[in-house]
């Protein structure tokens, strides 16, 4: 892959922090490594080619104004984007353009590329030192033989390409995508399963009530497991609610980066980047944990109250509060008091805000999380902390 398309790769993805620069190079993770003074394929209004380290140092700082990322670039040496091509050029790499007239890119002539045709003996002889066998990786000292008919070659080429392979991708790491996970799947095939009428129910007899029928296996699905009190866990995957209003810091919108990868992303900035329509569900898990062999739970999110069922209320294990009353309207449960008995409450502000704010809230048995409206490295810390209290409350329920 070019230099250009691999950053503007990197870019759509959010992976820009895993570009780093070492020594005269600039590693994209470990797929690609390019010279910092390699010319991408951007041509600038100048009539000059971009250097990568020029465009990486851009994307970088494409936030700050443009005399500042002058100043900041002019000090460490880096040739700076213009302004006229900042526009254009940033549509691009963030993927709202496809392409540009600014975009040239130089395929190799046939006469730059070395054809290796095993039957022309004078091949190796063409190759510079070693009748050309260093190019090839062989050691210096070793024979290549060619026949003087020139039908065989005592050479194993492939196996010479093959040693200079480095495996970018392995069976594990294939799998792993930023903002994909493969939770739908089990999801999907868990209501499948669910709603596969009930034989094992209507066949139990006597002792064989709740175990597997001769010859039927074990599915491994969760079953029903009971609470304190003759409240149950339902079977399938737990619930969080979270307010369908978009003044909430917490919705469906941006639930997911701040669970999953502790960041928290205003609404609106979620809502303008996404494509298509709104989401009726969202698939979360805990993707940080000190413990590295525990397995993690799958949660669905929701925001659409109304539409759970009874059996989907037995699911339901948390709820983000907007710290309105209006908000538990038509919920089957009597009171503030049953509804955080029964569910686990958090209520999101930011750590800058009036008490007033949370004053109604104080009065109900739930988790006041706070965040900074700037400091977004201490995102991760809340997040915890909502993980935190959500497994605890999960455990003490089922116990």
């Amino acid at each position: 892959m070019d230099p250009l398309s691999a950053l503007r790769d990197y870019t759509i993805r959010g992976d820009l922090d895993k570009i780093h620069r070492v020594g005269d190079e600039l590693r994209f993770s470990t797929h690609y490594s390019f010279p910092c003074k390699s010319e991408t394929a951007y041509r600038s209004k100048q009539g000059n080619l971009y250097t990568l380290e020029t465009l990486v140092f851009f994307i970088k700082n494409r936030h700050i104004k443009q005399p500042e990322y002058i100043k900041n670039a002019t000090n460490q040496g880096i040739p700076t984007v213009t302004f006229v091509d900042r526009k254009p050029l940033l549509d691009y790499l963030e993927g709202r353009s496809s392409s540009s007239e600014a975009i040239q890119f130089v395929l190799p002539t046939s006469t730059e590329v070395e054809e290796y045709r095993p039957d022309d003996p004078q091949f190796f002889s063409s190759l510079p030192s070693n009748n050309g066998a260093s190019i090839l990786g062989i050691e210096e000292g070793s024979e290549v033989r060619v026949s003087e008919e020139g039908a065989a070659v005592e050479l194993d080429v492939m196996g010479l390409i093959k040693a200079g392979e480095r495996p970018l991708r392995d069976r594990n790491a294939v799998l792993q995508c930023r903002n994909r996970d493969f939770y739908g799947i089990y999801v999907g095939a868990l209501r499948r399963e669910q709603e596969k009428p009930q034989q094992r129910k209507d066949t139990n007899v006597g002792g064989n009530k709740g175990r597997p029928l001769p010859g039927e296996k074990d599915d491994g699905f969760p079953k029903a497991k009971m609470l304190k009190g003759g409240s149950k866990i339902g079977e399938g995957v737990p619930i969080i609610l979270v307010p369908s209003a978009s003044n909430t810091l917490i919705t469906i919108y941006n639930v997911k980066e701040f669970l999953e990868d502790g960041v928290y992303i205003p609404t609106d900035v979620k809502m303008k980047q996404m494509k298509g329509p709104k989401p009726e569900c969202v698939t979360v898990q805990k993707k940080f944990s000190s413990d590295k062999d525990k397995v993690m739970t799958a949660y669905e999110v929701r925001d659409k109250p109304s539409t759970l069922k009874s059996d989907d209320w037995d699911r339901v294990v948390a709820v983000f509060v907007l710290g309105k009353e209006w908000q538990f309207k038509d919920w089957p449960f009597k009171d503030h008091v049953e509804i955080f008995n029964k569910i686990i409450g958090f209520y999101m502000r930011f750590e800058d805000d009036s008490i007033e704010s949370a004053k109604v809230v104080k009065q109900w048995n739930v988790k006041i999380i706070s965040i900074s409206k700037n400091k977004r490295h201490q995102d991760r810390a809340a997040a915890l902390e909502v993980w935190g209290k959500l497994e605890e409350f999960v455990a003490r329920s089922r116990s």
